[in-house]
């Protein structure tokens, strides 16, 4: 399997469960409670697949940032959630962090 496409599944299945998690009402419903136990197992074992090639501070630090962002988006989108310009702001900032991580010179070398 490509590191990449685990990687992306990894994400989706985390943001899935952590919607999840918002929906079953503090484990209250066994629905998406069921949701959230599949949705983590499957996000920690695409994420082992993509460690098996990838750097674990790169994976760690998109799978991290991008279920940040697309878990404020979710909450955005389907919980009426509102996010302010520091919000915002800190977004950005979390992905301008892993894009400089990505892009080190000095962390490429060291992997």
């Amino acid at each position: 399997m490509r590191p990449y496409f685990a990687l992306a599944v990894a994400i989706v299945s985390e943001i899935l469960g952590t919607t999840a998690l918002k929906l079953s009402d503090g484990f209250t419903h066994a629905l998406p409670a069921a949701v959230v136990v599949a949705g983590y197992a499957a996000s920690f074992y695409f994420l082992s697949v993509a460690l098996q090639t990838l750097p674990i501070g790169q994976v760690y630090a998109i799978w991290a940032a991008v279920g940040i962002v697309g878990t404020a988006t979710v909450g955005v989108a389907y919980f009426g959630e509102s996010l302010d310009a520091t919000a915002v702001a800190g977004l950005v900032l979390v992905i301008a962090g892993v894009v400089l991580l990505t892009r080190s010179s000095a962390y490429a070398a060291a992997h």
